[in-house]
């Protein structure tokens, strides 16, 4: 039997057709744009089948009596209780908002992020708390404050697309595919980042920049389209607001004084700048690469400001405003009083800009465990996640989780985190439960996640485990719903479309069609109705109005003032295809094919250092020190060395945020720079 669902086992939201025989997932092939030969092969999805069912799986519930006892296997009614009891317990001793759920990505950002929401705000507690400080909302809301919504990029309609600070083809295959289809229709193909990828082995243009320094280019670009009056004029004067300040900000960031310091040349700064105002049209696929560093905010509303000035947005082939599904909120935030701030109260903006996404500084947890600040946490709720591995600081935050009074784990696998647990609970993977998918609804068209399997052994889908707290908590008529159809369907109505209409048109279900240009018709979902690259938002509260206004930018590097005894720039990647952050290195397919933890070194640096291929080296900075293996490659500059991350759950030694740190965030998202930082190496 093949059925039409969405894989889950990373961020992307992949379309796909499993099959599956005698309740078992069989196989699972990405459905694609693109003709067959040039399709890309997805590792994680060919290994399904054995992630599905590996033995590692947990099954059951695990509660340990106390903290220095083993788990003991119980059922749920005894799992979910003593969380209840826990939840129960911290409320009446220290307020409802000492209890906090951190979100990891794993079980995706739709409806899987609203349940907790939900519960928490019926709960009492203003504590839900997701990781957008270091991955995507940091850029979203950039993008808002410019115009109103993330926009989408067409690179397969495009005739000059830029990437920056993304690597598609080892993050999201679809959209490699789409990069590649356009460049291969005759795109120009531009790639902004410091590493050589395999995109950037394929570019027209490849622009090797210093780690960090983007924002930097961002503004010279455009100050070089603003003088060489290559903007778009009409667009300009009818559809924005603060072309003038952007000018002046601008003018701050010529070529000829920016290029140097960012390790480009001035003609590449003008190349860049006039093929992407010249060609039309024009798309940025902009990435992860830009998220975590603490000037994201400014970086990347450098870089969304860039849309509208060259006339390339919401334009077919350029970045597209998004057409929500009008979904029903159910998060319930407006149930905790004014008064009752959650312990991200420092980063209010980003708390607000949006109405589902909530609190995502992550850091902040750890603050209010080791630190008390602003108040203590007494007890946190892990749903899919592995902080412990994942969070910049790893002692400390390790040191968090170890000391934090009562902690529960919502996992597939026993991670690192999760034997810090006094509960366990075992969740479903995305093959075996039905959700509504973030991506399915904040543009068209609706792709529903449907189960292809019953779940594995005693596991239960989160949206099942979430209500199951709730009703031992006695907020049972909060979660109504007896499936995750019911769930959907009540969400789906202001839609006026329902689960069964999704699955009747071969799973995909357009709501509205297409549009372009919809500012022609409609405001921008900003407060002036425009285009705003002046924010009088942020002037008010004595933020930048215009990115990077003052004409100067930090040294965004960690440990820069250190640079005498860390000479070296470590750069945290690559993100391996077979793996999503620190998950399914326990399985041995994908496990086997990789080349493991590895620091990419260039052969200058490796021939002074005294260090050869596959060679044992240290690399510290002053967090700690690791130990890989050294790969002598070009594909970063000398004095730069490209770290694999996420291999900590696999090899202790090998974790990277051991390296990096969370002490200095922006002031608007909280993000701290762990993506790049000073560092040493030497040859064990």
């Amino acid at each position: 039997m093949h059925i039409d669902t969405v894989c889950r086992l990373c961020s992307s939201c992949c379309p796909i057709v499993a099959e599956v025989i005698d309740d078992k997932l069989v196989s699972a092939r990405r459905k694609s744009m693109v003709t067959e030969q040039d399709q890309i092969v997805c590792p994680k999805l060919n290994a399904a089948p054995e992630i599905v069912s590996s033995p590692k799986r947990l099954t059951t519930p695990l509660v340990r009596d106390d903290k220095n006892a083993p788990f003991r296997e119980v059922g749920w009614d005894e799992a979910l209780e003593k969380v209840a009891q826990l939840m129960e317990q911290h409320k009446r001793a220290s307020g409802a908002k000492s209890v906090a759920w951190l979100r990891g990505m794993a079980a995706d950002w739709g409806a899987q992020w609203d349940y907790p929401n939900r519960l928490m705000h019926h709960f009492g507690s203003p504590n839900t708390i997701g990781n957008g400080s270091v991955c995507f909302v940091g850029r979203d809301m950039a993008h808002s404050y410019v115009y109103g919504s993330m926009a989408f990029p067409e690179p397969k309609a495009s005739q000059c697309i830029i990437v920056w600070g993304k690597n598609d083809a080892n993050t999201t295959l679809g959209a490699a595919e789409a990069i590649l289809a356009g460049h291969k229709n005759g795109a120009q193909l531009i790639v902004i980042d410091p590493v050589q990828t395999r995109l950037a082995r394929k570019a027209d243009l490849w622009l090797q920049i210093k780690p960090g320094h983007d924002g930097l280019l961002a503004m010279s670009m455009i100050n070089e389209i603003i003088t060489q009056e290559l903007y778009d004029k009409e667009f300009v004067s009818q559809y924005t607001l603060g072309f003038e300040e952007l000018k002046a900000a601008a003018a701050h960031f010529p070529a000829e004084k920016i290029a140097r310091q960012i390790w480009l040349t001035p003609e590449q700064v003008k190349k860049v700048a006039f093929l992407y105002a010249t060609t039309k049209p024009a798309c940025i696929v902009d990435g992860n690469g830009l998220d975590m560093h603490r000037f994201v905010f400014d970086t990347t509303r450098a870089v969304a400001c860039l849309r509208p000035l060259t006339g390339n947005l919401d334009k077919p082939g350029g970045d597209v405003l998004p057409q929500p599904i009008p979904v029903r909120n159910i998060q319930d935030r407006h149930l905790l009083e004014d008064t009752l701030k959650p312990i991200t109260q420092d980063y209010h903006l980003f708390n607000t800009f949006s109405p589902t996404w909530g609190n995502q500084v992550q850091g902040c947890i750890v603050d209010a465990i080791l630190d008390h600040k602003p108040y203590p946490l007494e007890m946190v709720i892990v749903q899919s996640g592995n902080p412990v591995i994942s969070m910049a600081d790893s002692q400390r935050t390790r040191e968090a989780f170890a000391q934090v009074s009562s902690l529960v784990v919502i996992d597939l696998f026993l991670t690192e985190t999760a034997q810090l647990a006094d509960v366990v609970l075992p969740a479903s993977s995305c093959f075996e439960r039905t959700q509504l998918n973030r991506s399915s609804i904040r543009n068209n068209p609706i792709v529903l996640q449907n189960a292809v399997i019953n779940p594995v052994g005693n596991s239960w889908p989160d949206w099942k485990i979430v209500a199951g707290i709730a009703d031992k908590l006695g907020l049972d008529k909060v979660f109504p719903w007896k499936t995750a159809e019911e769930a959907i369907d009540y969400q789906l109505e202001t839609a006026e479309t329902t689960v069964a209409d999704v699955r009747n048109t071969s799973n995909c279900l357009r709501v509205e069609q297409q549009q372009y240009e919809k500012f022609t018709q409609h405001p921008f979902h900003t407060p002036s109705g425009k285009v705003e690259f002046y924010s009088a938002r942020l002037a008010e509260v004595g933020h930048n109005p215009v990115p990077f206004a003052e004409g100067t930018m930090e040294n965004p590097i960690s440990f820069h003032d250190k640079s005498d005894t860390y000479p070296f720039i470590g750069i945290s990647g690559t993100r391996d295809i077979r793996f999503t952050n620190s998950q399914f290195r326990n399985i041995p397919s994908l496990l086997n094919s990789s080349t493991g933890p590895v620091a990419d070194i260039h052969p200058q640096d490796s021939q002074k250092l005294g260090i050869a291929d596959g060679d044992s080296v240290k690399i510290s900075t002053p967090k700690g020190s690791i130990t890989m293996q050294a790969r002598i490659l070009e594909v970063v500059q000398p004095g730069t060395i490209r770290l694999a991350w996420g291999w900590g759950e696999y090899d202790p030694k090998a974790n990277l945020n051991d390296l990096t740190e969370d002490d200095v965030r922006g002031p608007i998202t909280g993000t701290s720079t762990s993506r790049s930082f000073m560092c040493n190496i030497c040859k064990v």
